[in-house]
This record gives structure tokens, sequence and C-alpha cells, in this order.
């Protein structure tokens, strides 16, 4: 039976709970616990911890994109790289202890869970667990910092640390790759237009309606169901993306082959604004398999073709009307389907009626201004243009019939009407998609598949430009070589997520957007628990888990990061850990 027993020690008296055991026969006195002095054993007594103060960080975001980048060896691999391009006195360039390659980790981080400015990096990573799970300090992690050592990496290292992280990545996770999806987005900034200092950023069509800003733009082949990048690209953003296509075409054929990729096993996706004879027959050249599309307003025989020939083709649960051939298209046969999609045809329709309201409206105004008291002469021949510029549009070009008379005082007159004949004609031929590949030997409902795949490298987009999570904004930088450098660092961030996401869909049967599975990490604190010191010395620190849902405790555990806070990693990149 145990018992409670003083034990003395010079002056001070402490007590212990101590059992009696027999050892080699004989009673010997055990101590199974040491309670400190009367006074620290009555704060026990009364329930009042020595616990003063609990101080609690978001950890389960950061543990698990550390666990990632640990597996992935990423700051290794890009300190080798910089190391190996640049004649640096020292291998790894060092700032407040951190190398090239753990800086853009933790920038990539940073953009993964808060995007926030450089500037602004140490306000979020304060909330963290970064500090305690990296054993350093990063109060002096700034914007100066990040400048300093991301100019350190040559943008001609890129593709290869890219590589090696993807090798890697092959490695560790079973990725689908049989069909990969491209497409390319654009980012505007607020550079000035007097900065001559840049020439990647450049004034083009803006999909964000930012047509008065310079602008990025970004290339991205992403696999289906994961969305993982396999292969980017920062281009000038005054470039079509035809000429983009023609120019990074051999950048992904490269990309797949260094990855070991068999390409006769590939087949690359892509949407009609790569289309061109010369693209087709670089896509031929390199003997990449292909599913893309073509105009239906380019190919109107075709549509009128498959008028009186379709034939109902099973495509995810749902019956379509499909037209199969083949066809010589700018000098090589290829499948063709016709089939009409009636959500593109619902969205064409949509915008179609939205169009005819807005130019009923601005003719109804011209008409109304006509019938007032002129106090000059009307310009017809200015009237005219500027009645022919209204009635013109995608998709309703003849629909709005106008007349302009001269009325009993000799003023002009408009009248207009709608063709309704016009109007139904174009609603029966809206919706029509026209897809074309040199997969001849696949079923027709595998190729509309892969083509309606392209909404993956398109969600991916969505992602990146996130708000809250990944995007890749704010961007500050005004140099070609910090701006490649960022968008490399951030599609370096959108991988290890991407990686996070199928993890926990395939361990922890995670169903939810990968936007709400980062804000789930998020939400997974740890605290630190801080014990007020007997007498003189170091307040006493333990860590451990705030409590956690089952859900929460499930993405953990699939995660790999239960243990970590007691295990911490140790990643080369950090002053201690750089050799």
């Amino acid at each position: 039976m145990a018992s409670l027993q003083p034990k003395k020690s010079g002056k001070q008296k402490y007590w212990q709970i101590v059992e009696s055991r027999r050892i080699n026969g004989k009673p010997r006195p055990v101590v199974l616990a040491h309670l400190g002095t009367a006074e620290t054993l009555l704060q026990k007594l009364q329930g009042l911890a020595a616990a003063a103060k609990v101080k609690s960080y978001s950890h389960g975001a950061v543990a698990a994109l550390l666990n990632v980048a640990q597996q992935l060896q990423i700051p290794e691999i890009i300190n080798k790289h910089v190391a190996s391009a640049r004649p640096y006195t020292s291998n790894k360039p060092l700032r407040n202890g951190l190398t090239v390659g753990m800086t853009l980790l933790l920038g990539a981080i940073g953009k993964v869970c808060v995007p926030t400015s450089k500037r602004g990096w140490w306000a979020w990573a304060k909330t963290t667990s970064l500090e305690y799970l990296l054993r350093c300090a990063l109060s002096k992690v700034d914007s100066q910092h990040f400048w300093d050592l991301m100019d350190a990496l040559p943008i001609e290292a890129i593709e290869s640390i890219e590589k090696e992280v993807l090798e890697r990545v092959k490695q560790a996770y079973a990725i689908e790759a049989e069909t990969l999806y491209y497409d390319t987005t654009n980012f505007f900034t607020f550079i000035a237009t007097t900065n001559e200092r840049c020439t990647v950023a450049q004034r083009g069509k803006n999909k964000q309606q930012r047509a008065d800003l310079r602008q990025v733009g970004l290339a991205l082949v992403v696999t289906p169901v994961d969305y993982v990048p396999v292969f980017h690209l920062a281009y000038q953003g005054n470039r079509h993306d035809s000429k983009v296509f023609r120019e990074v075409l051999a950048a992904i054929k490269g990309r797949l082959q260094a990855l070991g990729m068999d390409l006769a096993e590939h087949t690359l996706v892509f949407d009609r604004g790569n289309n061109s004879k010369k693209n087709l027959a670089w896509v031929a050249q390199a003997k990449m398999h292909y599913v893309g599309a073509l105009t239906p307003y380019h190919h109107k025989h075709l549509v009128a073709e498959a008028q009186s020939r379709f034939e109902p083709v099973r495509v995810g649960g749902r019956e379509l009307d499909v037209y199969r051939t083949r066809r010589l298209i700018w000098g090589e046969e290829r499948t063709v389907l016709v089939f009409v999609s009636d959500r593109l045809k619902a969205g064409q329709l949509r915008g179609a009626y939205r169009s005819i309201e807005n130019k009923e409206e601005q003719l109804r105004k011209l008409q109304h201004d006509l019938l007032k008291p002129a106090p000059k002469t009307v310009d017809k021949a200015k009237l005219q243009a500027e009645l022919k510029t209204i009635a013109k549009g995608q998709f309703i070009q003849g629909i709005i019939q106008w007349s302009l008379n001269d009325d009993a005082d000799e003023r002009p007159r408009l009248d207009f009407h709608i063709d309704q004949d016009k109007l139904a004609a174009l609603e029966d031929e809206l919706g029509y998609r026209i897809l074309m590949t040199d997969r001849h030997a696949w079923s027709s409902d595998r190729i509309i598949e892969a083509f309606h795949g392209q909404a993956f490298v398109e969600q991916a987009f969505k992602n990146i430009k996130n708000p809250y999570h990944l995007t890749l904004k704010p961007q500050f930088h005004w140099t070609d070589q910090k701006i490649r450098v960022h968008y490399f660092m951030c599609v370096l961030g959108y991988l290890m997520s991407t990686l996070l996401w199928k993890r926990a869909r395939e361990h922890a049967g995670y169903r939810g957007t990968l936007d709400n599975l980062l804000d789930s990490l998020n939400a997974i604190r740890l605290a630190a628990l801080i014990q007020a010191p007997e007498g003189r010395g170091k307040p006493r620190v333990t860590y451990q888990l705030e409590d956690m849902d089952a859900s929460e405790a499930a993405l953990v555990q699939a995660l790999g990061i239960t243990e970590l806070h007691t295990h911490r990693p140790k990643i080369k990149g950090i002053g201690v850990y750089t050799n």
C-alpha cells in the first residue's frame, strides 16, 4: 500500500508517495511520485495546477505541410541546385539561420495557409507552431529576408528543382497521370507602366477584367482527380494562348520523359484556344497523344452532317446524342465527335438573351433621344455606324433587325424588332461541341470524359486564385526573376496541399474540398502549458494537441502528424540541420 512520506533536503521538506515492495526477498521503499513542498502539494490538492498560462497555436496545416516537405526533401533539393548553379563562397548561403530552400518552403507554407505579403509573413507565422516545430527563431523573416534569398535562386534552376521534387512525388504517391490537362490563365499586377526592368508583366486580355493593368500568364499541367501540378511556366502576359502552347509543348514532353512517363501511355487534353494547324503539327511531331476541341463556327458542315446521324452514348450516368466520324483536319486524319452539351447550351443561351436585352435597352434609349427636339441636324452616317455596332455580338448576328427612316419633319426615326425565326434557329444551333483526337481506338464515352476532365485544370486555377488559401496574390515583386521565383514558390505550395488532400481522401475518407481541408487543418491547434517554476529557474513548458472532434482526429492520424509535436521534424535547411 502506498503512503505519503516526508523527505528533508537541506532545510526544505519535500513530500513523496512511497510504496513498500519486496526486492530480492526484502522489503524496500519505492518512490512512486515526488509531490514537492507542502505548498505545492496544497495547490495540487486544491486543483490549482502549476500551469500558470496556456497559449495555443494553429498547428495542423503547418505540421502537415512540413511533414510532406520533409518526406520530399524540398529544401535540400532547392539548396543543391542553388549551390551548383551559382558560385557562392559558401555552398549554402544563410540569412537568419535559414537557407534558400527553407526560406522558399516557409513562403510556400504561408501562401497555402493564409496568404499574406512577405512583409506580413511573421505576423501570421507567430500565431502558428512553426517556430516550435523547426526549433529556430523566425521573427527576423521579413520582406528583405525573402528578397535576398529569392534572389539567390536562378530561374534556370526552377525546372530542374521541380522535376526532382516530382520524381520524389512519383515514388511516394500513386499519382494517376494517364491523362494530363493543360490550360493557361493570367494574374494582374500593379507594376507601373514606366517600369522597364520588368518584361514578363505586359498588358493583355485579362481574365479578371483588368486590361488596364500589366499581367503575368501562367501555364499549368495537372493530373486528374488529385490536381497535382506536373508542369508550370510563368510567361509574358501579352502572349496568345496558341503561341504559348507551341513554346511549352517541347518542355511538357521533356518533363514527362524526365519523369519516366511513356508518351504512348499518356494523353494531353487542351482546349480549342490552343488550336492551329502549326500547333497540331507540333503535337504530331512530338509523338504525343491528345484530345482537343474545334470551334463549331469554323466547322458548320460537321454540325449539319451530325443532325441526322446522332447515336446515343452513355457518359457519366447520362445519355448524350453523339455523332462520330473520321476527318482529315489540317492535314491529319483525326477521330471527330459532335454532340450537344446541355450545360454549354444553357450558358450560351443565357449569354445571348442577356446580350439581346442589353442591346434592346440601348436601342430604346437611342430611339427616345431621336424623338427629342434636335438643335442641329443628325449625322445619319455616324448614326448608322453606331446602330451597326449595337446590333453586332456573339451568337446574335442578324437577330436584331433595325431601320432608319425620316418622319414628317425629316428627322430620323428608328424602328427595330427581334427576328423570331433567327432566334429560334439560334436556340437550335447552340450548345454544340466538336472534339478531335488521335486516340482512334478509344470509345466515344472515354473521349468525352477525357475532355470533360478539363474541369480539373480549371479547378486548379480556382484554387490558386482563392483569396483565403493558396493564392498567388498579393504579389509585390517587379523584376522578372523575383516574379518567376514567386510563382514557383506558390505552385510548390499548391503541390504540397494537393498531396495532403489526396492522403486525407484516401486514408481518412475526407469528402470536402481542398479549401475546406485547409480550414480544418488550420483549426487544429497545439497548446503550450506553461508551468511556473518552484522558486528560481525557468518555467516548464509542455505541449499537447487541443481536444479534437472525430473528423479532426482522423485527419491528424491520416496525415501522420499525431506525434509530430513530440518528435519534431529535422529538415535540412535550417542552421543546425544544413549539413
